[in-house]
């Protein structure tokens, strides 16, 4: 099949960078919103510009509970290339970048002494034809380095057994063949779908409008606050021959003196009403609550703290959408690692397997929830029963998939499903 080039591919990666990017800054806290409203100056609100972390806490909270544990059934032993590659690192970038901008790419190479290397690759900087069924690229195209003004030092044209890297200076430029039979730059894919085979972003547009409208609402409390401090005051009734007043020292002065004038008249003073805080606390929460409904999250996460502390099952309970949505993001970042593996072997082994020898590779995941002290006896008395039920049914890799907590590799057996053989033999020793 005929390759889309070069050309289309750094059209196609231009198209998407400058919504990638701005994903990018919504998570740094960096993106600057258009100003909108009809009664504070533009000037005066960016003195009071409001900074809101809220998209980055939609992002981290499940970013961190998705943690890469290791491949079972690791039949051609691509464990140790993750291991060999910083794992830590590795899984928690590719995971935070695939969050953030709905996809990353591994660009998959061979060292100097043979070892695979792995390098993950935002979306900013990468892009491919994606094949539908495998979740591979057909054809890929990546910038490897860029200089100091953001423009392109090493490119890379990434085809099913060459990969071409193209140097600023052109007499650098050569060809790397290999016989892996995909191209060596792979996806991994946050919420893919027929419509957008790239997957789609946890900064959702929906996510963006409620934290916006949390700080317009900040801003508008800032200025707010400042006629709040300070109330605006009146005097009426002074004559046209004083003094004018000094209107900061009659802000700030604890007493002011005012005599009559020549036919015994005095002046009135006054204060204007002041605006109330309360409507911006309560326009502050409605941004909160629809944002985090829309992240799964819960006003708790988002800094407004309940009265009374929830155990870790209320907390789990709590987070019954978060749950939902990483269990998701965990079937499709579990096959964009599984395609890494499965290149790197290749690459690694010099031969191109068949994609279906890794159907019973399957990628373990930690617990999303570490479990408390009353969860660890619930699901002990649990593993009792069903092993009572069916031997050997709850084995330490089952524990350690329920609690994240590794124990002995042996099957949890209880004493009531012993042999009578077993039985008879341990009233013996006794």
């Amino acid at each position: 099949m005929a390759g889309k080039g070069m050309s289309y591919l750094k059209t196609k990666l231009s198209a998407h960078k400058s919504r990638v990017d701005m994903r990018y800054k919504q998570y740094a806290m960096k993106h600057h919103d258009m100003t909108v409203g009809i009664t504070i100056p533009p000037e005066m609100r960016a003195r009071f510009r409001a900074v809101l972390g809220w998209t980055a806490k939609g992002v981290d909270t499940l970013a961190d509970r998705l943690i890469f544990r290791e491949f079972a059934n690791d039949g051609f032993e691509v464990n140790e290339i993750f291991q060999a590659n910083n794992p830590d690192v590795f899984s928690d970038s590719a995971i935070l970048s695939t969050l953030i901008a709905s996809c990353s790419f591994t660009y998959i190479s061979k060292g100097d002494n043979g070892e695979v290397r792995l390098q993950v690759i935002e979306a900013s900087n990468a892009t491919g034809v994606i094949d539908p069924i495998t979740g591979l690229l057909t054809e890929g195209y990546a910038v490897l380095e860029r200089d100091e003004h953001n423009s392109p030092i090493l490119e890379a044209h990434f085809l099913p057994n060459r990969t071409d890297y193209y140097h600023a200076d052109k007499s650098k430029d050569f060809s790397s063949y290999h016989n892996a039979g995909h191209p060596l730059l792979v996806p991994i894919i946050h919420r893919p779908d027929a419509v957008r085979p790239f997957g789609r972003s946890r900064i959702t547009r929906a996510g963006m409008y409620y934290q916006r409208y949390a700080k317009r609402t900040l801003e508008r409390a800032d200025v707010t606050a400042e006629f709040y401090s300070f109330p605006q005051k009146y005097a009426v009734g002074t004559s046209a021959d004083s003094d004018p007043m000094d209107k900061w020292k009659a802000t700030v002065s604890s007493m002011l003196e005012f005599t009559k004038d020549e036919d015994g008249d005095k002046p009135t003073l006054g204060q204007f009403t002041t605006s109330s805080m309360t409507p911006f606390t309560e326009q502050l929460k409605t941004a909160a609550a629809g944002f985090a409904g829309e992240m799964g999250l819960t006003m708790d996460d988002l800094g407004f703290v309940s009265d009374n502390p929830s155990s870790a099952e209320a907390i789990k309970a709590s987070h019954a959408n978060l749950i939902l949505a990483g269990k998701k993001a965990q079937r499709s970042l579990g096959s964009g690692f599984l395609n890494v593996a499965y290149v790197a072997a290749c690459l690694r082994d010099d031969f191109p397997y068949l994609r279906s020898q890794f159907s019973n590779t399957k990628v373990k995941w930690e617990p999303m929830f570490e479990p408390d002290a009353s969860t660890l006896s619930i699901i002990g008395d649990g593993a009792i029963k069903l092993n009572q039920a069916i031997p050997g049914f709850m084995t330490a890799e089952t524990i350690q998939d329920l609690t994240g907590i590794v124990g002995g590799k042996a099957p949890v057996v209880p004493v009531a499903s012993a042999t009578p053989l077993a039985q008879a033999v341990d009233e013996a020793e006794v």
